[in-house]
């Protein structure tokens, strides 16, 4: 049964029935309006924890979508899952692909950025500073990115590259 169909609460049902009405009045081919099924069913999968229904749906969504701006936000939700699933590896290698579509995607430059400064935590943890040095540097680059694209978000993020020396002025204004 298709996740649409389980839909047991009235904001799950009633965004099911908006979204299925846009589906059919949009001027789009049916391979499109497919793919966007797929993608719906991801998030709403995603948003209850069935994370390998999700990617299975995601899977599916990107057989189907052509258009980049959608193929990253749907390779962007993967990249969601899998770092919460603790594979950093494959969560950043779709947080890549997810900008190489769509390069004004702070959301994902700012998640390359967590995973990397993670890894630097766990780097100086581990006493290995050279490491960590690295991996923060790569965080800061990414982190500038973000803020570049979404001055007002990812304030933390700010004030971690001003304590560490990281930040340049240009970046937040």
């Amino acid at each position: 049964m298709p996740r649409t169909q389980r839909n047991d609460n009235f904001i799950d049902k009633s965004f099911t029935v908006m979204a299925d009405i846009i589906l059919k009045i949009l001027p789009t081919n049916d391979k499109a309006k497919e793919a966007f099924a797929y993608y719906r069913d991801g998030m709403s999968a995603q948003a209850d924890g069935e994370y390998s229904e999700a990617l299975e749906n995601y899977e599916e969504a990107l057989k189907l979508e052509e258009d980049a701006y959608d193929r990253s936000y749907i390779l962007y939700n993967m990249g969601l899952i899998h770092a919460s699933n603790g594979d950093h590896e494959k969560a950043l290698g779709l947080y890549e692909e997810s900008i190489l579509l769509n390069p004004r995607m702070p959301q994902a430059l700012n998640n390359i950025a967590v995973v990397y400064h993670y890894q630097g935590e766990r780097a100086k943890q581990a006493g290995d500073e050279d490491a960590a040095e690295d991996l923060f540097d790569k965080a800061a680059e990414y982190w500038k990115q973000a803020i570049r694209i979404a001055p007002n978000n990812y304030i933390e993020a700010q004030n971690w590259l001003k304590i560490t020396g990281r930040s340049e002025m240009d970046v937040f204004f």
